[in-house]
């Protein structure tokens, strides 16, 4: 979502970074650039505004002036003053048990899978989440949540013959009882627009089950309206927290960096895809590193833990040392990495890489790769050199891809594993001939 601020910003702060001495008129040259960059991405303009002139007045510091590098300490600033912005320290939810949660929000802005993500990832967490399905007018509400409740084995309520919102809610309290639930989470009904009936009954259902926390679903892509939808179900609810969806998308990313200012509601969780795994607590200090190009090392790190199987990643550490590296093992080391995310979303992460962009190509020549190696027997996966012309063919047709890109991948892993013997046997000058050689080429598909 932030790619086309962080190019903004970091084309703006790019003349301050090497600059040996600060003065007003690079300065205000920098923050002007800085200021349309905000605004380009549908900030607010009043915080956009206040955002500049906190950082003019800490710039003009004679702390500043006087640094040795004060190009970085103006964009250290600038780090510290977006984190601010998107809310200090990481926001969790209420330790109370059981927790009752109402989940709030409009119609599409993804409020029924955001109520299952947030199950899953407390259920991960050691809790007992139970869904509660209190949107009785979208056709297959109750259908696509109690869908999401069994895929992640999540407690589950709903009365289908009932329209009784505050009365499923009672009765959903005591189901979860019975159920040792310590988690309760309310899925309501939202509208295409905030009304008055939206407001009423919503308000009806709080009153009913007394929620610890009031958390409003906000769809990423709407810009300022999210900011003004955040706003209006705050004066009516009180809400404690935000979770903002669809940051994977190509949105501005201006209701993220005004929601917080605004409101004064913190944003709690994000979605970031499609899928009930594609769900992260939100970071203010990492999201402000990856909008300024500094990647997030910590998140990275994190997803790599949460997804790679340690002792696998040791193994095959070990079977590349001693150059015993087959198709096999190339194919459960793509699968690893896939669980990752994206290649988009980990490329995203590291430092002087946000702004990159991987092309849908990388992606689908990914895919290829799975395909054809997926294609083969475990024999031919575990010894390439038995694949002749007709299982070739075989693969590709299994694949649904050419023959030729099936031979381009049998020659570049090869090349591959011929860098692995020469790391072993320390041969560097011919290792870094034909590291060249597969970089003119383009390397290993997929990667």
């Amino acid at each position: 979502m932030f790619e086309s601020l962080t190019e903004k910003l970091t084309q703006a702060l790019r003349n301050l970074r090497g600059v040996g001495q600060l003065s007003e008129a690079n300065m205000a040259d920098a923050l002007k650039e800085v200021r349309a960059a905000l605004l380009a991405a549908d900030v607010h303009f009043k915080v956009a505004r206040e955002f500049i002139d906190r950082v003019q007045q800490q710039c003009s510091g004679q702390a500043v002036l006087t640094s040795v590098t004060p190009g970085q300490q103006v964009i250290k600033i600038i780090h510290d003053e977006l984190v601010k912005l998107l809310g200090e320290g990481t926001t969790e939810l209420s330790p109370k048990r059981p927790l009752k949660v109402l989940m709030v929000g409009l119609h599409g802005s993804g409020k029924t899978t955001s109520t299952a993500k947030l199950g899953k990832l407390l259920k991960k967490r050691g809790s007992r989440p139970f869904v509660v399905a209190c949107d009785v007018y979208r056709p297959a509400a109750i259908d696509q949540l109690e869908i999401l409740a069994k895929q992640e084995e999540l407690g589950f309520y709903c009365d289908r013959a009932s329209k009784d919102v505050p009365a499923i809610g009672k009765k959903a309290l005591a189901a979860a009882t019975a159920a040792n639930a310590d988690v309760i989470l309310f899925d309501t009904a939202g509208r295409l627009q905030i009304d008055q009936d939206l407001i009423e009954e919503v308000k009806k259902l709080h009153a009913t089950v007394q929620p610890d926390e009031v958390i409003l679903v906000a769809d990423g892509a709407l810009g300022q309206e999210a900011v003004n939808v955040a706003k209006t179900f705050h004066d009516a609810l009180a809400l404690t927290g935000l979770i903002l969806t669809k940051l994977d998308g190509d949105a501005r990313g201006g209701a993220a960096l005004s929601i917080k200012s605004v409101t004064g509601v913190p944003i709690k969780f994000v979605g970031v895809g499609e899928k009930t795994a594609d769900f992260e607590v939100f970071h203010p200090d990492r999201l402000a590193s990856r909008i300024l190009g500094m990647g997030d090392v910590v998140s990275l790190v994190e997803k790599a833990q949460e997804n790679i199987d340690q002792k696998e990643a040791e193994r095959m550490a070990e079977k590349m040392r001693k150059a015993d590296f087959n198709l096999e093992d190339f194919l459960a080391q793509m699968q690893q990495v896939k669980k990752m995310g994206s290649m988009q979303s980990i490329v995203g992460m590291m430092p002087g890489m946000s702004g990159v962009q991987i092309g849908d190509d990388a992606e689908k020549q990914m895919k290829r790769t799975e395909a054809i190696i997926q294609s083969m027997t475990v024999q031919e996966r575990r010894k390439p050199g038995i694949l002749n012309g007709n299982r070739r063919v075989r693969i590709a047709q299994g694949a649904g891809v050419k023959v030729v890109e099936v031979n381009q991948l049998i020659k570049q892993f090869e090349q591959m594993q011929k860098l692995m013997k020469m790391m072993k046997g320390g041969n560097q000058k011919k290792l870094m001939r034909q590291m060249e050689a597969m970089k003119g080429r383009g390397g290993m598909p997929g990667f």
